[in-house]
């Protein structure tokens, strides 16, 4: 009970952290806007060329494109959540007093995380999505049902995105530099991630591949699963079986990389 109410309290932390930051909010709020009316458009473009592209129709393609404006930031697709912060204590020995800590490194920032998600999800994700479906044509359902497992799914995207992240953030302990992993991260969530075009739009072997890798359980689950492109169960199972498998390679990591603390600070 005592650990979960001290992850509770970081997670609201997290959450009250990033609600401070009201400018830098709106300015978000305006700058997903602005790219999700620019995909929007080259979206209708490419699917009056070329319909059912993927197997979604144009207001599938439309719902897409804001759901990926939505969760963007929601679930740092191309980074931008607690990963830079860690690299840098890391790469200064702060990481040392986290070790000190009664709680789990891990879990810590995973608390954290979810908080992070959370407010922009609802500060910065509700109003390009309304905004797109109330100017453009799009693939929502009616069922209450449906939307509480999307939200569900949003929650396993959310650890899923914070499994990756954590790698790439541990990583530093051997790089001591983690500019060139999140620059790889920002190229891999842009890309596999969906939010250049959808998985599903990819060719042949390549589109197999990338809907196999865990990015896909982001934004591409998550919008078929809403869209009834795709059934419940195997969504879910989907992403619950990345984010214990990450989080277990998390766990690896982050003792090996213990073990290194100590080694070097003795």
């Amino acid at each position: 009970m005592g650990s979960a109410r001290l992850y509770t309290a970081v997670a609201a932390g997290g959450f009250r952290r990033y609600a401070t930051y009201r400018a830098a909010t709106a300015a978000g709020v305006f700058t997903n806007t602005v790219f999700g009316l620019i995909l929007v458009h080259t979206y209708i473009a490419l699917w009056d060329e070329r319909p059912h592209l993927g197997g979604y129709d144009q207001a599938q393609a439309v719902t897409f494109v804001w759901l990926g404006q939505a969760l963007y930031a929601t679930l740092a697709i191309q980074g931008g959540g607690f990963e830079a912060e860690l690299m840098e204590r890391i790469r200064t020995g702060e990481v040392a007093t986290d070790l000190y800590r009664p709680a789990d490194l891990q879990v810590w920032w995973l608390a954290a995380d979810l908080g992070r998600s959370l407010f922009q999800l609802i500060g910065r994700g509700v109003i390009p999505f309304t905004f797109g479906v109330l100017f453009f044509p799009t693939a929502l359902p009616d069922d209450p049902l449906r939307w509480l497992l999307f939200l569900v799914a949003v929650v396993l995207a959310m650890v899923v995105s914070f499994a990756i992240r954590y790698l790439v953030a541990l990583s530093a302990f051997w790089l001591l530099d983690g500019t060139g992993a999140s620059q790889v991260l920002m190229v891999t969530g842009m890309f596999c991630g969906g939010m250049a075009l959808p998985l599903n739009a990819f060719p042949g072997a390549l589109g197999e591949v990338v809907r196999l890798l865990p990015w896909a359980a982001l934004l591409q689950m998550p919008a078929d699963l809403l869209m009834g492109e795709a059934d419940w169960p195997s969504v879910l199972a989907f992403q619950a079986g990345w984010a214990v498998a990450l989080l277990a390679v998390g766990r690896l990591v982050q003792s090996a990389a213990t073990r290194r603390v100590v080694v070097q600070g003795g």
